[in-house]
């Protein structure tokens, strides 16, 4: 038996409001085809009415899964936001720098350490979020627009522009989140645990990736755990 220390990274409420944020984005992709995509609307109507169904239905649970967690725990929602929106120091800018080089020779590139938010992380997540937001308020306007109440049609065009060109945005950000978020690319190979799985990091590995982070959370000693392991 060996001694193996990790940081506790991710909550157990932040990685349930992530798994329910992610399996919705990804049913609204899909289901989003048959709604705005009149020929496969057309090459099986039934199919598509169920899906413009459970786009509505998802859509719902997309937009306040983030809400109602954020309620619950307000602390953290402003230790979200405070993390996002940090100041940006010279190791965040050289790391989106050395970001394209050090995707294409991981082994050849030494990145900046990094806080618990990586600078690039924060570009891309605040692409996602800011996406997720304007494809939640464009969706609820064509939904209740056409069905509550009747919106012009300059509005739902409008409206209609937005959700298709950043249902596109998001595909392109959601594809990059997961190809480092799962592991895929492989100096982050098994970071998919941290949002599937107990929520923590191997020591060795959040200095590699966090270090100004990993310091600060082995000398508080709070968020460590120690485990053994064969």
């Amino acid at each position: 038996m060996a001694t193996k220390r990790y940081i506790k990274r991710h909550s157990l409420q932040t990685r349930v409001t992530h798994g329910i944020v992610v399996f919705s984005c990804i049913w609204l992709m899909i289901s989003g085809l048959f709604v705005f995509v009149p020929a496969l609307a057309a090459w099986n109507p039934g199919l598509a009415q169920g899906m413009r169904i459970s786009h509505r239905v998802v859509g719902c649970i997309f937009i306040l899964a983030p809400i109602v967690s954020a309620i619950a725990a307000p602390g953290g929602f402003k230790e979200f936001l405070a993390k996002y929106f940090a100041k940006w120091t010279k190791e965040d800018v050289e790391f989106v720098v050395k970001f394209v080089p050090y995707m294409l020779g991981p082994k050849r590139v030494h990145m900046p350490d990094q806080d618990e938010v990586k600078s690039g992380q924060r570009i891309a997540d605040g692409m996602l979020i800011l996406g997720g937001i304007l494809m939640a308020i464009s969706g609820v306007v064509l939904w209740l627009g056409t069905s509550v109440f009747n919106a012009d049609a300059g509005t739902l065009q409008v409206m209609r522009f937005i959700h298709d060109l950043f249902f596109l945005l998001l595909v392109i950000f959601v594809v990059a989140h997961i190809y480092l978020g799962a592991g895929v690319f492989q100096p982050y190979r098994g970071t998919i645990k941290l949002m599937f799985g107990k929520g923590e990091v191997a020591e060795s590995d959040a200095l590699y990736h966090w270090g100004f982070w990993a310091r600060k959370e082995i000398e508080d000693g709070k968020n460590i755990v120690v485990r053994e392991e064969k």
